[in-house]
């Protein structure tokens, strides 16, 4: 492959979340001659990885580049932040919240960096995106400001230089503009656009539907079934983004079909991981303690099971998905009555769409 070339002057980052991806993103960065600060919770980590320029968690057997400093355990404080280009959050989010609230007296809105989120979920309890967490703990000009990165990206290949693509997608065309100058490399291609709650589904809903294609492949299923879940994923997320608000063209997509597949395919995803173990009869309590990392796609069924009631939308894979993780359904009894149902239009995009979209963008002064 191509040596890392610089697309953008220089830059100082700091990256908030040591886990696979953070890391993978700090080392992409770094390894493009940025000045990149890796923050953790973990002091034991962050000895080692200054010590070693390794991580002792993830991706181990990896290399780290040299222009990578370990930081933490605590919050970052104003004046490291003053000093960044950059901020970068691969926080679950499930805990974006509590570090936002902890952050936010720390930042400058007359000197805001670029903002970078790459989390992809739906926060439970209250069912919101990032960009309405983002609004609720910082004000509506950051979120209108931050950018989000999706796509299909395994860190473990991020980080052996293989190609890989992804979407870039602001409500602010210079940040999104940023971002991709930012990581843009021969070997990790950036795509902009302008539908950053399109984005935002499409990384958040692609995990439930990781957990039904790895269902179907513990319990024995192949190729056939497989293409199946896959394609009618995609109709579900289509149906359920354009309901919400989202452009349909964004599940097309790179964050869209494009992750959809690649979580879908392979058992390097947490997800389907998930998914294949409750089909081969593992109890979820089981594996989520001995998963070793986060599978996002657990948690997001139950806030997308609220948004697909109160949309009113027909998506008989997700709530299948959540009615085994939470009510106890048995994944052959999901899958039989999901065979079972009668025949429908193959698409149908709902005839209202817009309700959540038009509030979060109201929020955020996007529309009246």
């Amino acid at each position: 492959m191509p040596s890392p070339t610089r697309t953008c002057p220089p830059s100082k980052v700091l990256v908030f979340g040591a886990g696979n991806f953070g890391s993978c993103l700090a080392d992409h960065l770094g390894d493009s001659e940025h000045e990149v600060f890796l923050w953790a919770r973990e002091a034991e980590l962050i000895n080692h990885f200054n010590e070693f320029h390794r991580n002792p968690s993830y991706l181990r057997d990896h290399q780290f580049s040299t222009n990578i400093e370990a930081v933490g355990p605590e919050i970052p404080g104003k004046e490291l932040i003053d000093k960044m280009d950059v901020l970068l959050f691969a926080i679950p989010t499930q805990f974006l919240r509590e570090n936002l609230t902890k952050l936010r007296p720390n930042l400058d809105d007359k000197r805001l960096p670029l903002l970078i989120f790459v989390n992809k979920g739906i926060e439970i309890g209250t069912h919101a995106l990032t960009l309405e967490i983002i609004a609720d703990t910082c004000g509506s000009d950051v979120a209108k400001a931050a950018t989000f990165i999706s796509g299909p990206s395994f860190a473990k290949e991020i980080v052996q230089r293989q190609p890989t693509s992804v979407s870039v997608a602001s409500f602010t065309e210079t940040e999104a503009q940023k971002a991709t100058m930012l990581f843009h490399q021969p070997h990790f291609r950036c795509y902009t656009g302008s539908d950053p709650i399109g984005i935002e589904l499409s990384g958040a809903l692609k995990n439930v539907y990781a957990i039904a294609s790895g269902v179907s492949d513990g319990l024995g299923f192949e190729n056939n079934t497989r293409a199946m879940i896959i394609t009618r994923g995609l109709a579900e997320m289509t149906g359920i983004g354009t309901a919400y608000g989202a452009s349909p063209l964004t599940f097309l997509g790179l964050a869209g079909v494009g992750d959809l597949f690649l979580t879908c395919s392979s058992s390097n995803s947490r997800n389907y991981t998930v998914g294949y173990r409750l089909g081969k009869g593992e109890s979820l309590d089981t594996i989520t303690k001995t998963l070793g990392s986060v599978a996002e796609g657990v948690s997001t069924a139950k806030g997308l099971k609220i948004i697909i009631d109160e949309l009113g939308v027909h998506a008989p894979i997700a709530t299948c998905i959540y009615e085994v993780l939470y009510e106890g359904k048995d994944v052959k009894t999901a899958m039989r009555e999901l065979m079972e149902l009668p025949p429908s239009r193959e698409l149908n995009l709902p005839a209202t769409a817009g309700g959540p979209a038009r509030k979060l963008l109201q929020k955020l002064g996007l529309e009246k």
